[in-house]
């Protein structure tokens, strides 16, 4: 069983918590020859694709090592410019190794107020009145797993497509959440969650649900 991360959306849309569990770390390493098939946009902490894709290389991707160098930012670690690199010919052919970018705060922040009204949508087109809205979300290579409580926290477990019994993982999330957040004499309802015992507790029941299956709970 694997699961990718964790996520709570206090009732009002916000982002108040967010885990990185075990995200796989995607890296394509591909040999080019002169001129380069795709094109990259060189930042002072980045070069990314921006047009065209080769080989599992996709926009958004960004560069990682230019023949086995690492790259920091928009120069190799022996101090030279990437784009200087790759835009002269005599240095070809390349191999450029690409990875998918981890995603930032601010990125889950703007996904998550974009799933709270999709939740709102999906429960007014329901033919049946009081749906629950989106419990499950569906795709290729993953499965977002949704609980509401009744107060309008919901609670988020990407994992797996294959994985089964998320539901009573929701609800034992909701149960840390509930002994260690909301007792917490310092912390304030829709504020970020910074509390080490939930923390440490979740971490703790992920590895468990991992080792030993959602029976091990």
């Amino acid at each position: 069983m694997v699961i990718y991360g964790v996520y709570i959306v206090s009732k009002s849309g916000g982002l108040i918590f967010n885990l990185d569990h075990n995200v796989p770390k995607i890296e394509t390493e591909r040999t080019f020859s002169y001129p380069l098939e795709i094109n990259l946009e060189y930042e002072p902490k980045k070069v990314s694709v921006v047009f065209g894709q080769k080989d599992g290389i996709n926009v958004g991707h960004v560069l990682v090592s230019v023949n086995g160098i690492l790259a920091n930012g928009s120069v190799l670690e022996d101090g030279r410019e990437i784009k200087d690199i790759i835009e002269s010919k005599e240095n070809y052919p390349l191999t450029l190794k690409f990875s998918r970018p981890k995603m930032t705060t601010n990125e889950k922040i703007f996904l998550a107020s974009m799933f709270y009204p999709l939740f709102a949508i999906a429960s007014q087109l329901s033919p049946e009145p009081k749906s629950s809205g989106i419990e499950v979300l569906e795709a290729d290579t993953f499965r977002l797993h949704c609980f509401q409580t009744l107060t309008g926290v919901k609670f988020m477990v990407v994992a797996e497509s294959l994985q089964l019994g998320m539901d009573v993982l929701l609800k034992r999330i909701y149960e840390l959440y509930a002994d260690f957040v909301l007792k917490n004499p310092f912390y304030s309802l829709e504020m970020p969650i910074r509390c080490e015992l939930f923390d440490t507790n979740l971490q703790a029941l992920l590895e468990q649900v991992e080792k030993g299956g959602i029976a091990s709970i």
